[in-house]
């Protein structure tokens, strides 16, 4: 069976299957508990899983995940809804209103998360909504990586740390060079189930695997890049069929503040700090390098430090091509 999962926006999910992936709808009430373990939503043909996924020490969020695990046993999750304000773990619960709307309260029945929703009918797919990437890979929380649309039509990367910039597509090439169109304002982007994809600015590309039944899912990763994960089977490990960035140190804010980033072929990256500097937390380079020295005004104790083979990103004086020179 194929199914594909792509996650564009939040709080949507778009499923696309050769059999149907409705949620059932439970019954028995219109709320679940976060206090009832059995409280799971499944999809008719088994694929997908709905409930409350526990994200630390009594902290839980309402998230969708694939049913059977991968080959190290672990849920692969595809979406969660308050994942910047989990709930505790008693008296939480998601319920679906009268009017439409679907709700998480906590245990002081206070609403932390809502679809908005105000009618049965589905959710329309604006300019305003935005694919974010997590924190880390266990960390569910909001990262610094967003996907969205700009005012141009184009859909971008953008990293939002401590210095906002774009970095996808690159920066320094107009919209037209990387391929985009900017006169299409409908915005809209789209995967296949045979592993196409395709954006209303010009953007596509086909996976590695482009043709076979199987299941996929495009993620915007805790690391900056998108890439679209395959598996052939349910409890296999998924492999990465495609990504948009080839070089991970393109990424901006990968290694943060006072730090190099080296491009290692086969394993990716590899973050350093510069001479003088320490790591700040070695369980997150994002964080970056802070000084081993005292800085002080006299003139005589600063001065530069010359980096071969190394870019300073962004502070280029120009860009020159090379350019083929013909005689006459």
């Amino acid at each position: 069976m194929a199914t594909s999962v792509f996650l564009l926006f939040l709080p949507l999910i778009f499923f696309s299957s050769s059999s149907s992936s409705t949620v059932d709808r439970s019954s028995r009430a219109s709320s679940l508990s976060v206090e009832h373990a059995d409280d799971v939503l499944t999809s008719r043909n088994g694929i997908f899983s709905a409930g409350f996924f526990p994200v630390g020490d009594n902290a839980y969020c309402f998230a969708v995940w694939f049913s059977e695990p991968d080959s190290e046993g672990n849920r692969t999750i595809v979406w969660m809804a308050n994942r910047d304000q989990p709930v505790n773990g008693r008296k939480s619960e998601l319920s679906v209103l009268k009017s439409g709307n679907v709700i998480i309260t906590d245990a002081g029945r206070f609403t932390v998360w809502s679809t908005d929703t105000v009618s049965e009918s589905p959710q329309l797919l604006t300019k305003d909504m935005k694919l974010v990437s997590s924190r880390s890979q266990w960390n569910f929380s909001s990262g610094f990586y967003k996907l969205y649309f700009g005012d141009d039509n184009v859909l971008r990367l953008q990293y939002g740390g401590p210095h906002i910039s774009g970095y996808w597509p690159k920066p320094w090439l107009m919209s037209w060079e990387a391929g985009r169109s900017i006169y299409n304002s409908s915005r809209i982007a789209f995967l296949d189930p045979w592993g196409y994809f395709s954006s209303s600015d010009n953007f596509n590309f086909t996976s590695a695997d482009y043709g076979e039944r199987v299941q996929r899912r495009l993620k915007l990763d805790y690391d900056g890049n998108i890439r679209l994960y395959s598996r052939n089977h349910r409890m296999e490990k998924w492999t990465v069929s495609w990504q948009a960035m080839s070089e991970p140190c393109m990424i901006h804010g990968t290694c943060g503040p006072n730090s190099i980033c080296s491009h290692v072929p086969h394993s990716g990256r590899k973050c350093s700090c510069l001479q003088g500097f320490k790591i700040r937390d070695r369980t997150d380079w994002s964080l970056g390098c802070v000084p081993e020295f005292n800085l002080t005004c006299t003139t005589n104790e600063t001065g530069f430090l010359k980096l071969s083979h190394v870019e300073f990103y962004g502070s280029d004086f120009g860009f020159f091509p090379n350019y083929t020179i013909g005689i006459v």
